[in-house]
């Protein structure tokens, strides 16, 4: 079957190193998937963290369904993260390290499931953010002038 991509967090790689990725299932309401096959979904300001042996996805917005009735989702509640224990102390301990959070870089489903692909991350400095702007901007220049010189 696949996967279809439902959104993505392209503000991630501009704001973090993304130093490893990991897939986790979500524990989600009727509505809430029926949103999310519209496409109606935010990452922006999203973050993952770890309560008690268990990881929960805050500040990721699904839009209210719109045949929904009274017993329609909170758009903005924290939902559980579905990973293995292992993989829960692992990002656990490194949380715990100065500078690393947990960021979700994308949502999509997968074989029917919603997954999401979190990225254990880390800051960048201001500078860093300039570099990675120079590098994208040398690149297309060359990309274009390759273009040119083969017409």
């Amino acid at each position: 079957m696949g996967e279809k991509l439902i959104c993505n967090n392209k503000k991630a790689f501009h704001e973090y190193f993304i130093e490893e990725k990991f897939e986790a299932g979500m524990v989600l309401t009727g509505t809430e998937v029926k949103s999310l096959r519209q496409g109606k979904a935010n990452l922006n300001d999203a973050f993952a963290q770890v309560k008690s042996g268990e990881a929960f996805l805050n500040n990721l917005h699904i839009s209210p369904y719109d045949f929904g009735n009274r017993e329609n989702h909170d758009p903005d509640r924290m939902r559980k993260l579905l990973l293995h224990k292992k993989e829960i102390a692992k990002l656990f301990g490194k949380i715990r390290e100065q500078g690393y959070t947990l960021i979700p870089l994308r949502l999509y489903f997968k074989n029917g499931m919603v997954k999401a692909e979190l990225g254990l991350a880390k800051g960048k400095k201001l500078y860093d953010k300039r570099e990675d702007m120079k590098k994208k901007d040398m690149k297309r220049d060359v990309a274009q002038a390759m273009k040119e010189r083969n017409r």
